[in-house]
């Protein structure tokens, strides 16, 4: 017996030479900040350590001309994290720039799916 195989997807990565590169895990950040309102939630939700998602915030802010994640201190009222518009552009971009590369290469996709050896069912 076969499975069906799932649809192949893209995971893009850009990179950007020396300056650095944003790619599914920076977009999914983002995408997490702006939806939690933190950073240590964004990195919990992504199984990853608070000093690693601060360090993917930093490298970001410093990539881009304006910082794409405005943070404030914790305390007893508490923290968060917000996108910046520069953010918001950034993720927005990159998500757009997957969905026209998936679209446009969906044919490719399909042909080398097909040439995928058929899975035995578990």
């Amino acid at each position: 017996m076969t499975q069906k195989i799932e649809q192949p997807a893209l995971r893009i990565r850009i990179v950007f030479g020396e300056i650095g590169m944003i790619g599914p895990g920076k977009a999914e950040l983002l995408e997490l900040i702006a939806h939690c309102g933190s950073i240590a939630a964004a990195g919990r939700e992504m199984n990853m350590s608070y000093k690693r998602a601060w360090e993917l915030i930093g490298t970001m802010n410093a990539m881009f001309r304006d910082p794409v994640v405005d943070s404030t201190r914790g305390g007893p009222g508490g923290g968060g994290a917000v996108l910046t518009e520069a953010g918001r552009q950034v993720l927005t971009l990159c998500r757009s720039f997957e969905a026209q590369s998936a679209q446009a290469g969906a044919a490719q996709l399909d042909s080398l799916q097909a040439l995928l050896r058929d899975q035995p069912k578990p």
